[in-house]
C-alpha cells in the first residue's frame, strides 16, 4: 500500500507535468529548447532517458529567472501550505546510480554509488512498487529521486542494470557521467566544490609547467610532455605534504604509519606508486579526492600536430585542427582553401570545439571570425557580440562549463576504476594465454 503523502505527491507530480506540457509562450519555448539540447548532448536515446530529461526541466529548467516548479506554485493558488512545502522540497531531486542495500516492505534502502550516501526510497504508486518488487539486493538502478518529508520517492522512470562486476560498474559510471553530468555529485555539493577546486588547481599546475595556456606540438612530443607533467604533479603534491622523493619505501611507510608491505600492497591495489600512496595517507584532502591519471589518447599520440587550450573552468581542449582553422581565418578568401567548408562545419557541430574554443578564436581573431561566419552562414548582419552565443546554443553547445574529466574524483571511485582496470587486464592476459601459438609449425 502507498501512504497518503506518497499518493498526494503522485497527484502533484502529475499536475506539475501537465502544467508544463500544456504551457504556451515562453515556458513552452524554454521546455522545447531544454529537452532538445539535453538529448543532443547525451549518448542515450531511449524513452526513459527522455522522460528523465523532462523531469529535470520541471525543477531545474529556467524560464526567465524562475523554474517551472516555481511558476506552477505561483499559478496554483488552491495549493495548501503542505503542498507548497512538498513541491519546494523537490528542488533537491537528483539523478543517481544506486545500489540496492536493503529491501523494505514499501521500498528500498539505496546507496548512491557516486557519493556513497544512503536513502530510504519509496515508490509513490502501487504499480511501480509492484514492478520493483522483483528487484534484489545488490542490483543497480539509474533513476531520479525526490524528498518526501523524512524519506525519498522515485521521481523518474528507473533503469534496471542488474548486478554489476567492477568493470561493468565502471562503465555504468562513465555512461552516467555522460548522460547526467549536472548530477554527478547531485547530493554532495561538498564533493562538487572539491572537484571544481581541483580543476582550477590543475590549470595553475598546467601554466606553471607549460608556461602558457595554449601550446602546439606533435602528438608524439605532447605525449612525452604529459608524462613529464604527471611526474611534475606527483612531485608537487609530495612537496606539499612534506614527503621526500629521495626516501626509500621503508622510510615512506614509516612516515605514513604503516609497514612497507602494507604500503606496497595498497599502492599495487590502487595502481599507484608508493610515493603517491603514502601521500594519500598523510594528506586528508587527497584521501577524499584523487586526481585521475593523465594519458594522451592513442589517436592524438599519432597526430602531426595537437593544440592544447587550457582554462580554469573548461579544462583542457586538445585539437588537431586548430592551426588549420587559424589559417582559414587569416586567408583573404576562405572558400579558396580546400576542405574549409567541412572544417568550419566540424567546429560548429563537434562537442570538443565548445564555447571556450569559440570564444578563444573570437578573442584572437575578432574581425576575421565575424567575417567568416557572416559569409559561411549567409548572415550579413551577424556580429560576434550579439550573435555568437545564440549560434553556439543553436548547435547545442553549453554556455557554461560542465565538470571536466581532469577533475579529481572521490577516493572510492578512483579505487573502483583501478580495480576494474586490473580485472580487465587479468582477463585479457588469460585470454591471450589460451590462444594457440602463432609460431612456426613443424613440417
Amino acid at each position: 500500500m502507498v501512504d497518503a503523502i506518497l499518493a498526494r505527491s503522485k497527484e502533484l507530480r502529475q499536475s506539475l507535468t501537465d502544467f508544463v506540457y500544456d504551457a504556451e509562450g515562453e515556458l513552452a519555448t524554454a521546455f522545447e529548447k531544454f529537452v532538445a539540447e539535453r538529448l543532443a548532448q547525451s549518448q542515450s536515446k531511449d524513452s526513459k532517458h527522455r522522460d528523465t530529461v523532462v523531469d529535470i526541466f520541471l525543477t531545474h529548467g529556467q524560464v526567465g529567472t524562475k523554474t517551472p516548479l516555481e511558476l506552477f506554485i505561483e499559478e496554483e493558488p488552491e495549493l495548501s501550505a503542505h503542498d507548497r512545502q512538498l513541491l519546494l522540497e523537490w528542488k533537491r531531486n537528483f539523478s543517481g546510480l544506486f545500489a540496492i542495500q536493503e529491501i523494505i516492505p514499501d521500498g528500498f534502502k539505496l546507496m548512491n554509488w557516486l557519493t556513497t550516501k544512503m536513502y530510504i526510497v519509496k515508490p509513490n504508486d502501487s504499480e511501480t512498487l509492484e514492478a520493483m518488487a522483483r528487484l534484489k539486493q545488490g542490483e543497480m538502478l539509474v533513476t531520479r529521486i525526490a524528498p518526501i518529508e523524512d524519506y525519498w520517492t522515485i521521481f523518474s522512470p528507473y533503469v534496471q542494470l542488474g548486478n554489476l562486476g567492477k568493470p561493468k560498474l565502471a562503465v555504468a559510471i562513465g555512461n552516467f557521467r555522460q548522460n547526467y553530468k549536472s548530477d554527478l555529485y547531485g547530493d554532495a555539493p561538498e564533493l562538487l566544490e572539491e572537484a571544481w577546486k581541483s580543476v582550477d588547481r590543475y590549470h595553475q599546475d598546467f601554466l606553471d609547467f607549460f608556461g602558457s595556456d595554449q601550446v602546439t606540438m606533435s602528438g608524439y612530443h605532447l605525449g612525452k610532455k604529459i608524462a613529464e607533467f604527471q611526474d611534475f604533479l606527483t612531485q608537487r603534491r609530495m612537496d606539499e605534504v612534506g614527503l621526500d622523493s629521495n626516501k626509500s619505501l621503508a622510510e615512506l611507510a614509516k612516515d605514513a604509519g604503516v609497514s612497507d608491505e602494507e604500503l606496497s600492497e595498497m599502492a599495487e591495489a590502487m595502481g599507484l606508486d608508493a610515493e603517491s600512496a603514502a601521500k594519500m595517507i598523510q594528506n586528508k584532502a587527497a584521501a577524499k579526492m584523487v586526481t585521475p591519471q593523465i594519458e594522451l589518447p592513442p589517436e592524438l599520440k599519432k597526430a602531426e600536430e595537437v593544440t592544447v587550450l587550457a582554462h580554469p573552468r573548461w579544462g583542457q581542449m586538445l585539437l588537431t585542427t586548430y592551426t588549420q582553422f587559424e589559417t582559414v581565418l587569416k586567408s583573404e578568401d576562405w572558400k579558396s582553401i580546400k576542405g574549409a567548408d567541412k572544417l568550419i562545419r566540424k567546429y560548429l557541430t563537434d562537442a570538443e570545439t565548445n564555447y571556450f574554443v569559440w570564444h578563444r578564436l573570437a578573442e584572437q581573431y575578432p574581425t576575421e571570425l565575424e567575417n567568416l561566419l557572416r559569409s559561411f552562414l549567409d548572415r550579413p548582419e551577424f556580429t560576434l557580440k550579439q550573435d555568437l552565443d545564440p549560434l553556439l546554443q543553436e548547435y547545442h553547445k553549453p554556455l557554461v562549463p560542465e565538470l571536466p574529466d581532469i577533475a579529481s574524483v572521490p577516493l572510492h571511485l578512483h579505487n573502483l576504476f583501478q580495480e576494474a582496470l586490473a580485472e580487465v587486464s587479468k582477463t585479457k592476459a588469460k585470454d591471450k594465454a589460451k590462444q594457440p601459438s602463432k609460431g612456426f609449425k613443424r613440417g
